[in-house]
């Protein structure tokens, strides 16, 4: 887990790929989830993925105001919770494709999520 928050505070958003199967994981682990293998290395991803699930958390203006709660299927395949910004939460929704970027969010180095323009090729 530290290397992942070490990865985040040098801005570069890491998964890990195991050396044996092949596949990506995500969120950081000592032991394959598919394999068992120790053998997991980390992996720049492609950044890009799709929104699975999307809620709007409402809060006063005064603490801050609405946000949105994503979970977002990496190009990768797996899957994890963030946000998307950039336009207003209740715009965010499912099928959407997203970029991500480390951004601080209070003080804390994480990944976050960027509407694709429609047309983009990524």
């Amino acid at each position: 887990m530290a290397a992942y928050a070490e990865h985040l505070q040098a801005g570069h958003f890491r998964i890990q790929h195991c050396v044996d199967c092949r596949r990506h994981v995500f969120y950081p682990r000592v032991i394959c989830p598919h394999c068992a293998s120790d053998r997991l290395r980390w992996v720049e991803p492609a950044g890009t993925g799709t929104v699975y699930s999307t809620t709007v958390v409402r809060r006063s203006d005064d603490k801050g105001g609405p946000y949105n709660v994503a979970l977002i299927d990496l190009d990768e395949g797996v899957r994890l919770m963030s946000r998307v910004e950039r336009l207003a939460p209740e715009a965010v929704h499912i099928g959407m494709r997203v970029r991500v970027h480390v951004a601080q969010l209070n003080g804390v180095a994480a990944p976050v999520f960027a509407p694709i323009p429609e047309g983009d090729p990524a």
